[in-house]
């Protein structure tokens, strides 16, 4: 009977513990199951602010995109409006030339011609200038006045470029060293008196000389020979040039 009674105890106490441990561990799985939920809580929090985050700096990116794509265009079309400024300048200071030059073109003495370059007015050397000489002569001051009034009125914003030329006959009696230097003086001579008898501002002025290297018809005739010997004021369009650039 005392050994039934020990048996009895000793089942009881087994399933104590074993529904003590049973306890136990169900405890530790709740306890590790929230801990993995408060984990998984801010991971889940954590994402949502780098989303966040990440939605805003994409939203920051295209807002500045955007404001690039828009001052590029608001350059651009600066630049077209100041092109068709500038064209129309050009197209007005063609016509106004042609009537201020009509008896020196009609004389064969000048000619006009609109040209990739701008405005090119070509003033044989016979008009402005003595053999050899880099002197504006009295005939050449109503051509260069004629010039000056346009350049100071349509072309006003234009920039202007004067060109001498010669033909190849060397340098013998005259003193220059050469004709690239009287090409240069000559050229110089009109740039002056631009600037120091008809008030033409000197930033939109350049003169250079080409000597005898860019001639527009044979030198081994004398009419040839003539129509080398001259000066080219070019009107020249900076505006266009800035487009045709940016639109390379």
């Amino acid at each position: 009977m005392r050994n039934k009674s020990q048996a009895v105890l000793f089942m009881v106490i087994i399933a104590t513990l074993a529904i003590y441990l049973s306890g136990c561990s169900t405890l530790k799985k709740a306890e590790t199951a929230d801990r993995l939920e408060l984990e998984n809580m801010d991971l889940k929090a954590k994402i949502d602010l780098m989303q966040e985050e990440y939605d805003q700096k994409l939203k920051d990116l295209e807002a500045s995109k955007d404001d690039e794509i828009n001052d590029f265009k608001r350059q651009i079309s600066k630049v077209e409006t100041e092109k068709e400024v500038e064209v129309q300048s050009l197209d007005d200071a063609m016509k106004s030339l042609e009537r201020q030059l009509k008896t020196e073109l009609e004389d064969y003495k000048a000619k006009l011609e609109m040209t990739e370059r701008g405005i090119v007015v070509t003033v044989l050397d016979e008009i402005l200038f003595d053999s050899g000489k880099a002197e504006v002569k009295q005939e050449g001051y109503s051509v260069l006045d004629k010039l000056a009034q346009v350049l100071s009125s349509e072309a006003v914003n234009l920039q202007v470029a004067v060109e001498g030329h010669t033909d190849n006959e060397p340098i013998k009696y005259s003193g220059w060293k050469s004709n690239w230097e009287l090409s240069s003086a000559r050229a110089l001579a009109v740039l002056h008196y631009f600037i120091d008898n008809k008030g033409i501002a000197p930033e939109r002025l350049s003169a250079v000389g080409y000597g005898e290297y860019k001639p527009v018809e044979s030198n081994e005739t004398a009419e040839g020979k003539a129509q080398n010997r001259r000066v080219e004021i070019v009107i020249l369009p900076s505006k266009v040039e800035k487009v045709k650039k940016a639109e390379k």
